[in-house]
């Protein structure tokens, strides 16, 4: 049967639902600038009828509705664009780092330009062919001497900087691991908190957006999959387990990154990038710049000594035979001065320094060019230095080829003469092998000194450009996925103050239609049963 205060019951349902939805408007509009947050709607539906069909019913014809009633409030979300976000960042993270990396590498070479290494490389060979025009000049022995210095220092600079950035990388996985635990150890907590509320029935929709701005964070950082049931989110990095229901299954450090990079496990994302960069890009170059002076001071360069050139005694050269075989041979005695030209392959640059002789008194065949640091015990761009003996005195620098005996029976050095300086000097258009062992790592097999840095410059030229066009790719894939998220789960204020006017608008007659009936009850209750009184 009818209900005498029916109506007032149908107008509470509706004011407490038209005030639920404006609340969750506000809430909506509060929260339009959050990171993460995800536009929540309350679910209307209509109240339960006062009466269903069965034996016995009152005589009113139908179901008398009972107005309406709100069963949940939910979030807009899509995973379905949640999931392809993640494969997006995760790529954008890995090639962010790599060209960050690959930036600092063009700003240690600083190649091309007037202040980079090749400069004073080509200072270097410059100073050679200055002292051959004048080999007594000592103004031109000290130029060489410090354009030598100048050389190395660059070098030795160059690795330091490569030495540090591979350190920075590793220190910065450290970092990113810690970063990682952290947003790990908060997603198992969140599962906790949101199993805990939705178990009384409850959305918890703001621990939602809390967690998935979490993966999405976490996502960047490393490659991550995940799946979702009843204790909350599951996450995995590639077969790794990271997280389950409420409980973390792995804690991530540098040497655990490290190993599943090597596994696959990790493959992407900024650790990954780190971790490539190392390894890939930041060794590779050490490596080049190692080989190419290796190569300089003590590989193996074919040249051709003039005739009448005055070898050291003692000295045991490789001579290239005319059918290209070689053979060593010892020169003393006669023997040492040449009657004709003859290819040799000397040891680099030391090697051929040391078949010259230097300007001072007594005879003395030239020194290595080249040393190591103290404490250093093979060459390359760390550890080479110019000889302190040449350092301490620049007359020890050796320029002439030649020797005569004088009337004394004494051997002495021809002075000016600039045999040695011209084949030093010539040494920058001589091929080098730069790969020795055969081994295939470095970028240029065999050329010149100036050809091998050049092919070094132009590999990290392409690969930067390679890592810049993928960046850009990425963060273009990764800028439109985020707005179609947006598009989905965004708050839209045009959208929110035209639903602000709607359910005030239903409000404002749910409480009209409350007074209306207040009105009828008045009359009934006060005035109805009063005839005849």
């Amino acid at each position: 049967m009818r209900s005498t205060f029916g109506g007032i019951e149908i107008s509470k349902r509706a004011l407490f639902t038209q005030q639920a939805a404006l609340n969750t408007t506000g809430h909506n509009i509060a929260n339009s600038n959050t990171k993460g947050y995800s536009r929540q709607v309350v679910n209307m539906v209509a109240s339960i009828p006062i009466e269903y069909p069965a034996l016995s019913r009152s005589n009113v014809p139908g179901q008398m509705g009972q107005g309406v009633e709100f069963d949940q409030i939910t979030r807009i979300r899509e995973k379905f664009l949640d999931d392809q976000f993640h494969n997006e960042n995760k790529n954008l993270g890995d090639w962010s780092i790599r060209k960050d990396t690959l930036d600092k590498i063009e700003a240690v070479i600083n190649e091309p330009s007037d202040t980079g290494i090749r400069q004073t490389v080509e200072g270097f060979w410059n100073a050679w062919q200055e002292l051959s025009k004048s080999p007594e000049n000592t103004t031109a022995r000290v130029l060489v001497k410090e354009r030598a210095l100048a050389m190395t220092d660059a070098f030795n600079q160059a690795s330091k900087q490569l030495q540090d950035l591979s350190q920075d990388l590793t220190t910065n996985i450290g970092i990113k691991a810690t970063e990682a635990n952290t947003a790990i150890s908060q997603i198992a907590k969140l599962n906790e908190d949101i199993y805990r509320i939705e178990g009384l029935g409850d959305n918890a929709n703001d621990l939602r957006d809390q967690r998935d701005l979490l993966m999405d964070n976490l996502s960047k950082i490393i490659n991550i999959s995940y799946t979702e049931d009843s204790s909350g989110y599951n996450v995995r990095m590639g077969n790794v387990a990271l997280v389950t229901g409420n409980e973390v299954s792995s804690t991530l450090t540098t040497a655990s990154l490290q190993d599943a990079a090597a596994t696959g496990d990790l493959n992407s994302g900024e650790v990954n990038g780190m971790i490539q960069s190392r390894d890939k890009y930041v060794a590779n170059y050490q490596f080049q710049f190692d080989a190419m002076l290796k190569s300089m001071v003590q590989g193996d360069i074919q040249t051709t000594l003039p005739k009448g050139l005055v070898i050291p005694e003692g000295t045991i050269l490789t001579v290239v035979n005319a059918n290209g075989t070689t053979t060593p041979q010892t020169f003393s005695g006669a023997a040492r001065t040449l009657t004709s030209d003859l290819n040799v392959i000397v040891k680099g640059f030391n090697g051929l320094h040391q078949l010259g002789y230097s300007g001072s008194s007594p005879l003395k065949s030239g020194v290595p060019f080249f040393t190591l640091k103290p404490g250093a015990t093979e060459f390359n761009a760390a550890s080479v230095t110019v000889n302190p003996i040449i350092l301490s005195d620049a007359s020890n620098i050796s320029s002439s080829g030649r020797t005569y005996v004088d009337t004394d029976g004494v051997e002495k050095v021809v002075k000016g003469n600039n045999d040695m300086a011209l084949l030093l000097a010539g040494l920058k258009d001589k091929k080098i092998n730069f790969d020795p062992s055969t081994a295939g790592n470095t970028v240029l097999k065999d050329g010149t000194f100036d050809e091998f840095f050049r092919s070094i410059v132009g590999q990290l030229g392409v690969q930067s450009q390679e890592a810049t066009r993928q960046t850009t790719n990425q963060q273009i894939l990764v800028d439109q996925v985020d707005s179609n998220r947006m598009g989905v789960s965004g708050v839209s204020l045009d959208e929110e103050m035209s639903n602000m006017i709607k359910f005030q608008k239903a409000y404002s007659a749910a409480a009209r239609v409350m007074t209306t009936f207040d009105e009828m009850l008045d009359k009934v209750i006060n005035s109805m049963g009063t005839v005849g009184r």
